[in-house]
């Protein structure tokens, strides 16, 4: 084996984490020497020491190699030695779930790539260790191709896991950002596959209950499937529910009986929230942008959202009317069934094919380590509500009355729904800047100045020692 220097970080937590075999180190040791060589080739120096090579050079040719992902690379450069889970091998990470940290994985023996979702130590309290656990027994009995199936569970150390199929792809919040607001076509065919899996979960005697953007991943043949299906509660036993009486959910995507009456949540609910989902799928606005989440829950309760043909002129009325019926604030007039949903949305889906997910750029961010006993895991901060700060000006016209060319239908509210258990938001009304009255000097200083087109400087200069003298 060449001569590996004793101080590289990188061939030291490679070596110790079992990733990397000392033959497969040897071998990207000797190919960077023999490219610093030609470099100094290259640059007439001819038999120069070379030096030793660089971890970022020793990376570069580990993941050339297919020996080493840029996500362990990078870990192991950092001194962390150990990217396992169980039987599985942490290869990236791919983002913040519901319920703690997701990141993609290879199981050692099968080979299979998955989606493993931890529950981070620190936050391992009683009820989020029992929600984590219904989670995963929730998700183990559903098998629909528009839902994320779930493979296996288990425990590493003090870590809690739960593995999924890993679909590849975003998911449609980061769609909209990517390509903005999609056509009719593409977002009814998206809408449509996550009904058809909602169905098969309400069907189960599940409500999902955190219907969002954000929980819809499309793949870039355009699947659609529904994630974090396990954060559901049973419809007919929300009593045995840890977070029932709980407000579950994302402000922006929030029923109004879910604000309301959280132990009163049914299927509908969900319909209202994929609503919102199609709204923002087609507008690339949230339904109530801006605000905190006081503001939202209530806005969710007593008022109406803008028309979405305000952001889509060419949006087709009858289509407008889908969203309008899924997003009825009186869960009696709402649309009563996913199925229907699906049934109403098919006329208006393209073909699957016709969604192009494309990729997102590489963050500038460097991902979290997987948790271990050893360390606490760097948990990401939750995602800004970024087209709610980007709409602020929206809102504000919105909360003080301005009219809209297209109006949205409007919802008849029971006097009930604006008195929730909500804390009271006290609104300071600021009286706008009005000018100052001109003043009497001012209005006789310019009276000179007109009336003395040749003098007009002494009569400014007169105003205003008038004005010194005597106010």
């Amino acid at each position: 084996m060449s001569s590996i220097p004793s101080d590289s970080v990188l061939a030291a937590a490679a070596i110790a984490s079992g990733l990397v075999q000392p033959n497969q180190l040897d071998y990207a040791y000797r190919v960077a020497k023999h490219r610093m060589s030609q470099v100094n080739m290259a640059r007439n120096q001819g038999n120069t020491p070379t030096g030793e090579p660089s971890d970022a050079l020793l990376a570069e040719i580990l993941i050339e190699q297919d020996v080493l992902t840029l996500y362990q690379a990078t870990q192991l450069s950092s001194g962390r030695t150990k990217l396992t889970l169980g039987p599985y091998v942490i290869t990236d990470f791919v983002g913040q779930g519901g319920m703690g940290q997701v990141f993609k994985a290879v199981h050692k023996v099968m080979g299979r790539i998955c989606a493993v979702k931890v529950l981070p130590v620190h936050r391992k309290t009683p009820e989020a260790l029992t929600s984590f656990i219904r989670e995963i027994r929730l998700q183990a009995g559903l098998d629909c191709p528009y839902l994320v199936r779930a493979f296996d569970a288990g425990q590493d150390g003090n870590v809690h896991y739960l593995v999924t199929e890993f679909v590849a792809g975003m998911d449609l919040r980061k769609l909209v950002r990517k390509n903005g607001a999609l056509p009719v076509s593409q977002a009814a065919s998206i809408i449509m596959q996550a009904a058809l899996g909602l169905d098969y979960a309400h069907e189960q005697g599940l409500i999902h209950r955190d219907v969002k953007p954000g929980n819809i991943l499309v793949t870039p043949d355009g699947q659609a499937k529904v994630s974090d299906v396990g954060l559901a509660g049973f419809a007919q036993n929300l009593l045995d529910d840890p977070r029932a009486g709980k407000i579950v959910g994302t402000a922006d995507y929030l029923s109004p009986e879910q604000i309301r009456s959280p132990l009163d949540v049914r299927t509908v609910s969900d319909i209202y929230s994929l609503g919102c989902t199609l709204y923002y799928t087609v507008c690339a606005k949230v339904p109530f942008p801006g605000g905190d989440t006081q503001s939202k829950l209530k806005r969710h309760l007593e008022e109406t959202p803008w028309h979405p043909r305000k952001f889509a002129p060419d949006l087709p009325e009858d289509f407008v009317d889908i969203i309008a019926d899924m997003m009825d604030k009186d869960p009696q007039k709402r649309i009563p069934t996913a199925a229907e949903v699906a049934a109403r949305l098919e006329p208006w889906a393209g073909s699957p094919d016709a969604v192009s997910v494309g990729r997102l750029g590489k963050s500038p961010w460097l991902p979290p380590p997987p948790p271990s006993d050893a360390e606490a895991p760097v948990v990401a901060e939750p995602a800004d509500d970024w087209q709610a700060r980007q709409e602020s000006s929206v809102s504000r016209a919105h909360n003080t009355g301005a009219t809209i060319e297209a109006s949205w239908p409007q919802q008849e509210t029971d006097a009930a729904l604006s008195s929730p258990a909500l804390p009271q938001v006290d609104v300071v009304a600021t009286k706008p800047e009005t000018a100052a009255p001109m003043s009497t000097s001012m209005v006789i200083g310019l009276t000179l100045a007109v009336a003395l087109p040749l003098a007009i400087s002494i009569g400014a200069i007169i105003g205003f020692l008038i004005h010194r003298a005597f106010f």
